[in-house]
């Protein structure tokens, strides 16, 4: 069984477990959790207390607990766990891909130090969303795409080196589809190599929110990297466009790379016109998607799209790195470019007040 009560000051969830732990369980902290939640928005902290983690009836049991934590990671900043179970550091490493929080194990009867440590929270890890494409077919080729792997894992390990926290989305949730060009020995980088040796990073791939559970306010700004599946599915969702708009209007920096600026293509500023008009943007070049031989292909190409909406189109020679930055969106031009669009994304965060 669970028992659970609001710790205050803070909003601080506090968790004691016993015995097997069962759906029904989870099921009841969820609703109590929620009931806070839309009260008070967010919560401290998450404190599990049990001297020895009781463990769960089933699998389902399991899975409810992992979904409760990604359903709810994005307002529990922290997790403290006090226990002395020999399976503390399982249940940590278990629980680590659904939530972007960080946690602690603190031995069992030091409670108090553990709600010290919940209540020092202060939002100080930068809060950043990738959203990835869910669509996988090249227009009629028969052939597949997707994501473009470099533009994933190079900007992921900026931002997780940098201390920032990551949440990984898609149109759809669950497991993106991957270009399977990006995965080839041509393509491949030490980013990607990284990416692809970490079993925590593809666990999180594995189970990408659904981009209509996300809210703006959840996080401090948002990634898009490319690959060609952007152009038929996220320049077209109403729920990406809105994003990218309630994020610009809460003064929260944007970054696409390569075909994801495609996503801005019916995106509008605060004034009504289209977002990129006048703004100094970059994307794949027309160069580039000939090279790849795509420019049939493609719904449209992304730097025609740029200077048919008013953008300040500029590129460099095909596949160098070039970032452009206009106020609160940076765009990058190709898969080059990925990694220092990220760098330019915490740069910008470094200068805008959180």
């Amino acid at each position: 069984m669970l028992e659970y009560s609001i710790v205050e000051p803070g909003g601080i969830l506090r968790v004691a477990p016993s015995g097997a732990l069962t759906v029904e369980d989870f099921a009841g902290l969820a609703r109590f959790a929620d009931a806070y939640l839309n009260t008070h928005g967010t919560l401290g902290g998450l404190l599990i207390e049990s001297q020895a983690f009781p463990g769960w009836d089933s699998f389902a049991a399991l899975s409810a607990h992992l979904r409760f934590l990604r359903d709810h990671q994005r307002r529990i900043e922290r997790i403290a766990l006090v226990t002395d179970s020999p399976i503390a550091h399982a249940v940590e490493l278990l629980a680590e891909p659904f939530v972007a929080a960080d946690i602690r194990l603190f031995p069992f009867g030091q409670r108090d130090a553990a709600l010290r440590w919940l209540r020092t929270c202060g939002r100080t890890a930068v809060r950043v969303l990738v959203v990835l494409t869910s669509h996988e077919q090249l227009g009629t080729t028969g052939r597949k795409t997707g994501f473009w792997l470099e533009e994933l894992a190079a900007p992921y390990y900026v931002f997780k080196d940098a201390g920032a926290s990551v949440t990984l989305a898609s149109r759809k949730g669950g497991q993106p589809p991957l270009d399977p060009a990006s995965d080839g020995e041509a393509a491949a980088s030490a980013a990607t190599m990284r990416f692809k040796s970490d079993a925590v990073a593809n666990t999180q791939l594995a189970h990408t929110l659904p981009l209509s559970t996300l809210a703006a306010r959840d996080f401090d700004a948002v990634f898009y990297p490319g690959g060609h599946g952007p152009l038929w599915d996220l320049a077209e969702d109403p729920r990406s466009i809105a994003l990218i708009e309630a994020m610009l209007a809460a003064g929260k920096p944007v970054a696409a790379v390569c075909h994801a600026p495609g996503a801005l293509r019916h995106v509008k500023s605060a004034g009504g016109e289209l977002l990129v008009h006048g703004k100094s943007v970059t994307g794949f070049s027309n160069t580039e998607e000939a090279a790849v031989g795509l420019s049939a292909i493609v719904p449209f190409r992304v730097e025609d799209m740029l200077i048919a909406a008013g953008g300040q189109y500029s590129k460099a020679p095909d596949w160098q790195v070039h970032v452009m930055t206009d106020g609160l969106l940076i765009t990058g031009q190709n898969p080059a470019s990925s990694g220092p669009a990220a760098q330019a994304l915490l740069a910008l965060l470094r200068e805008t007040p959180k």
